[in-house]
């Protein structure tokens, strides 16, 4: 399992790498006026607007084995945690135990300061 995971992975990298590509190299919808107005792109690779249709093709289906990949990665995650949890054990059994706090109820780290004693009232002079 954990060789299937790392092979979609690996894909999804990829795909997610070629498809910032192609999304950098397409034309805005600005660029378009100007190649009406002979921009000098319609001696392109493509033709004049082929590159469009090709580049955002190629984008979706980048985006589509992205997406496919992402849909994969999680369901092995998902199936990988039930196989764990059909062991006999739940999430809370496996959880870490939780801090207690020390014994003589202070707090760690915190900085304590000296509490002034009350003054008893015949202590105080008389005016």
């Amino acid at each position: 399992m954990q060789t299937w995971m790392t092979l979609v992975l690996a894909v999804q990298l990829l795909s997610a790498l070629t498809m910032i590509g192609l999304v950098l190299v397409q034309h805005g919808k600005g660029a378009d006026m100007g190649a009406s107005f002979g921009g000098g792109s319609s001696g392109s690779l493509f033709g004049a607007t082929g590159s469009a249709n090709f580049l955002s093709r190629s984008t979706a289906a980048c985006a589509s084995v992205f997406f496919v990949c992402t849909l994969a990665l999680a369901y092995m995650s998902n199936a990988g945690s039930m196989r764990a949890a059909s062991d006999g054990g739940s999430v809370l059994d496996r959880a870490a135990p939780a801090a207690s706090a020390p014994a003589n109820g202070a707090i760690p780290g915190a900085v304590r300061t000296p509490v002034p004693a009350p003054v008893a009232a015949s202590a105080i002079p008389a005016q």
